[in-house]
């Protein structure tokens, strides 16, 4: 079952083509790395799958759903993101890791049986993800690599059917690059949750993919399992 499929989709920002009908599918539960050159389009890509930035024309179906057909809201609960630089909100861990299941309940009367589960939903994400002890600190203050356990938390809270990953590690020392690389593929794969990951490191693509994307000025031009892609011969 697929469970991302991209149909000739484009994208222009002013004047230049960003994205040029590009088509790719992603099965239930795989993990499919992108590596492509610098302004290949991969960022923007990701942003398109859960409508950060609108696309011009084809179309995104998650899960068999045109993703203009999702709240916005709804789709950013399915579709979680994590970027390379951790963005932070003021205030506690907790209240970093709690935002999107707060936004959820604006304006709704929230019965405390519920919070009390929110509570516990909070504090077994955040010891997955080992940031249990943090959860009062200032998460504004903590560490690039520790913030980035806070992002992982933020999304996976809300239980994604899909991940995005925008190079998620490389902004991390060696130790901390690996560390955050095994959580990633801890959860995911034990959670079921489908992948797409961004990155410019091709051992990192080769190693964590179950398929690689190739992507060059604006198209996937190849896609295939790691062991029979030509490395050499792909300029990335």
């Amino acid at each position: 079952m697929q469970m991302i499929e991209i149909i000739s989709l484009k994208k222009k920002i002013g004047s230049r083509e960003i994205l040029k009908g590009l088509n790719l599918s992603v099965k239930k539960g795989e993990i499919v790395t992108i590596v492509g050159p610098s302004g290949s389009g991969k960022s923007t890509l990701l942003r398109c799958i859960n409508r950060l930035t609108e696309f011009d024309s084809g179309d995104i179906l998650i899960n068999g759903v045109s993703v203009r057909e999702y709240n916005p809201l709804e789709l950013r609960r399915i579709v979680g993101i994590v970027f390379q630089l951790p963005v932070m909100f003021d205030g506690s861990v907790e209240d970093n890791i709690a935002y999107g299941l707060r936004l959820s309940n604006v304006g709704k009367e929230v019965e405390k049986e519920k919070m009390i589960e929110m509570e516990k939903e909070i504090k077994k994400i955040a010891r997955e993800v080992g940031i249990e002890d943090f959860l009062s600190n200032e998460a504004t203050k903590l560490s690039i690599g520790e913030q980035q356990r806070v992002a992982l938390a933020r999304a996976l809270i809300l239980k994604p059917k899909v991940m995005l990953l925008d190079e998620p590690t490389s902004a991390l020392d060696p130790k901390n690059e690996e560390n955050i690389e095994n959580l990633i593929l801890k959860l995911v794969k034990s959670k079921g949750i489908t992948v797409l990951w961004v990155t410019h490191d091709v051992a990192q693509a080769r190693r964590v993919g179950d398929r690689v994307s190739v992507m060059k000025e604006g198209r996937i031009i190849l896609t295939d399992i790691p062991e029979k892609i030509a490395w050499e011969e792909v300029y990335v």
